[in-house]
C-alpha cells in the first residue's frame, strides 16, 4: 500500500489490463489489476451515500468499514448495494468462525499450560525427593559412622570391664592389647 497518492491524477480507481505489446494482443479484459487510491477519498465521502457510484461504493466500504464515526454511511451504503451486503455477511460469519476458533485455541492453550504446569510440578517433586534421598542417605552415613564409634567405644569398654573383673592387672590387659 502507497503512501500519500501513487497516481498524479485526481481519480482514486485505475484498471489495467493484461497486454502483449510484441505480439499486438490482449487478455481482451480476463485479467486485470484494478488500484484503489483510499488516500483520494476524502471528498467522496462527504457526498450522499445514493449519489456515489458502485466503485466509490465499495471504495468508501474498504477505507471506511472499521471507523466508528462512518458507521451510519457505510450501514447505508450497505443497504443500497447487495454485493457489499454479501461481502458485510460473509466478513460476519468469517469474523463469528475467527472468534470461534480463537476462543477454542484460548481453551486448548489453556489446558496444555496447566498439564505442562502439572508435568513441571510433578518433575519438581520427584527431583526434590530425589534429593531427600539422598541426603537422608548422606545423613545416615554419618549417624551410622558415629553410631559405629560410639558402639566400638562402648564394646572397648565393656572388654576392659570384663578384663578388669576377672582379676587381670591394668599391665596384663595392656600386655594382651598389645599382642
Amino acid at each position: 500500500m502507497a503512501k500519500g497518492s501513487f497516481f498524479q491524477d485526481e481519480d482514486f480507481l485505475h484498471t489495467f489490463e493484461y497486454y502483449d505489446s510484441v505480439h499486438g494482443v490482449s487478455l481482451n479484459g480476463r485479467t486485470r489489476i484494478i488500484t484503489l487510491e483510499l488516500s483520494k477519498l476524502e471528498k467522496i465521502v462527504e457526498k450522499p451515500e445514493d449519489k456515489m457510484s458502485f466503485q466509490e461504493h465499495w471504495a468508501i466500504y474498504f477505507k471506511y468499514l472499521t471507523d466508528k464515526t462512518k458507521r451510519k454511511k457505510i450501514n447505508k451504503i450497505i443497504e443500497l448495494n447487495e454485493g457489499i451486503y454479501m461481502a458485510s455477511e460473509t466478513l460476519i460469519t468469517i469474523t463469528e468462525d475467527e472468534k470461534e476458533r480463537f476462543r477454542q485455541l484460548s481453551k486448548e492453550k489453556y489446558e496444555l499450560d496447566r498439564q505442562s504446569d502439572l508435568a513441571d510440578a510433578k518433575f519438581e517433586a520427584l527431583k526434590a525427593k530425589e534429593e531427600g534421598r539422598q541426603e537422608g542417605r548422606q545423613e545416615g552415613r554419618q549417624e551410622g559412622r558415629q553410631e559405629g564409634i560410639r558402639e566400638g567405644i562402648r564394646e572397648g569398654e565393656q572388654k576392659i570391664i570384663d578384663l578388669l573383673k576377672s582379676g587381670k592387672s591394668p599391665e596384663e590387659i595392656l600386655k594382651d592389647y598389645e599382642n
